[in-house]
């Protein structure tokens, strides 16, 4: 939803030698333009950026790595996915908070508060999202449907992507709609699943379990389950830098400020993108009128997370959970499967042999056809993501960068990511190297923990008084910064291993 298609064009730059207009000083940086904020939509709708953050966070964690816990554990250790996915929520407002006060992202802020830290999140970008291991995974389950070897599928998808996002003039609008119908798709029909194979009791225990605060059984202290205990409440919903890139998607739909910023265009229509302002803006918060909208713009971003993001993502995972417990009723031995072989694509073929046996062999392929839609839908928003945060890193603080427009730039790391990811493919692991995946693992994790703190330099120290988060979401933000990063550093030190 272009939530301020009327709005979005870049104001005019003051003549030379006009009046000094008022700005908001902002850390080490430039200074914000005092500019209106935009009238706010209604806060209840149906499609939102947060889409983006549905899209990239009902991925692994939901589809295999919850249930598998819940095979292991009981249907009791769902709490911790509770804690897990309402933690993302807050963490969602916050980002939010920042990106449509200013029209800035967080990279922007993270330079403002201290550059070293946005190169930081530039190179971790580079290490974690060039692998192409989430398009692998889907592939992977197509061609458990269809035949085709996965190597060729994942490559075409990876060409399709590039030509799609290089021929669209406005790729924001386009990937809102496509990634909501995927994802309606997939929340209707993973629902209609369980309920054709799960029970009533099934989804009984799944959802008391959500409130069994305080379980903990003893094996899942063990240095075999604990990292993946920690790995799996961090990958609830959006993991790694996910949630940072959402504040370019919320700048692209135009929300707060972002409507004064530019959209990024498809390599075709890059000659029509407009100059992007050399930073971002800030509306005047001693205004009662621009205070009230802002009001307005605070409400629609919570509907997004408590609905579309945190509602959505729950039901998806409970869908997946229930299924999961048919399959163990169907098949007794798959808990004993999981734990003698923990790879991924046992745990999800023992899964859709259960699933098949409980109804049909047509339900063992729509399982498999759900994990490759999850494949595809984590391919369209990592790469636009990836693309999105490494061009607005590059456009503004990478010397003689700005001779390029920013959809150009955004094309160049596309297709890049795009060339990478078929050379991987084609003959090399898709995850990575075997020798730097604990590294990678490990930057994601420690990516959450890293921009936990940077919100709360962020907005606490950038932005006016008026709209700075309250101690309740300050403590909040906290907590997940010593979690992420506490939890973390506790599994390398205690068991050598970073996060499961």
């Amino acid at each position: 939803m272009d939530v301020t298609s009327k709005t979005s064009e870049v104001p005019d730059e003051p003549a030379v030698g006009a009046v000094t207009e008022k700005v908001w000083k902002a850390g080490r940086l430039e200074p914000m333009p005092i500019r209106k904020l935009p009238d706010a939509p209604p806060s209840i709708h149906i499609l939102g950026p947060t889409v983006f953050l549905v899209a990239l966070g009902v991925g692994m964690g939901e589809s295999y790595m919850w249930p598998r816990l819940v095979l292991v554990f009981g249907p009791d250790i769902r709490w911790l996915f509770m804690v897990g996915v309402t933690l993302q929520a807050f963490v969602l407002l916050e980002m939010a908070r920042y990106a449509m006060a200013t029209g800035e992202s967080i990279f922007f802020g993270a330079a403002r508060i201290f550059k070293p830290l946005m190169w930081f999140f530039y190179v971790a970008a580079i290490l974690i999202y060039m692998w192409p291991g989430h398009l692998s995974a889907g592939a992977a389950a197509f061609e458990e449907v269809s035949g085709i070897p996965w190597q060729a599928s994942a490559c075409v998808a990876l060409v399709f992507v590039g030509v799609l996002f290089s021929l669209l003039s406005v790729i924001y609008n386009f990937l809102e709609k496509l990634l909501g119908l995927l994802i309606g798709f997939l929340v209707v029909g993973t629902s209609v699943i369980a309920a054709l194979v799960g029970s009533w009791d099934d989804l009984a225990q799944t959802l008391t379990g959500m409130f069994a605060f305080g379980y903990f059984p003893d094996q899942a202290l063990t240095q075999a389950w604990f990292p993946v205990v920690v790995g799996s409440i961090a990958f609830a919903g959006p993991s790694g830098m996910q949630q940072m890139w959402y504040t370019l998607q919320l700048r692209d739909s135009g929300a707060g400020m972002g409507a004064h910023i530019p959209k990024i265009r498809g390599l075709r229509s890059s000659g029509e993108a407009e100059a992007m302002p050399s930073r971002g803006f800030m509306f005047d918060t001693d205004d009662p009128a621009e205070m009230a909208k802002w009001k307005g713009w605070r409400k629609w971003v919570t509907f997004d997370a408590l609905l579309l993001f945190w509602g959505i993502t729950m039901l998806v995972t409970i869908s997946f959970t229930v299924l999961a417990m048919s399959a163990a009723r169907t098949n007794p031995d798959l808990p004993a499967i999981i734990q003698q072989d923990d790879s991924r694509s046992a745990a999800l073929q023992a899964m859709s042999d259960a699933f098949a046996s409980a109804g049909s062999p047509v339900l063992g392929s729509l399982f498999f056809g759900f994990i490759a839609l999850i494949g595809l839908n984590a391919t369209l928003g990592l790469f636009d993501s990836f693309s999105r945060g490494q061009a607005d890193m590059t456009y503004y603080f990478v010397p003689g960068a700005k001779k390029f427009s920013m959809s150009r730039i955004y094309a160049g790391f596309l297709w890049g990511v795009i060339v990478f990811g078929i050379l991987i493919l084609l003959f090399g692991p898709a995850d990575g190297p075997a020798g730097i995946l604990d590294t990678l693992a490990f930057l994601s994790t420690f990516a959450m923990g890293a921009y936990c703190i940077v919100l709360l330099l962020v907005n606490n120290k950038l932005l006016p008084k008026p709209i700075r988060p309250g101690p309740v979401r300050n403590l909040i933000i906290g907590f997940g910064a010593v979690f992420y990063l506490g939890m973390l550093f506790y599994c390398l030190f205690r068991f050598g291993v970073a996060v499961g």
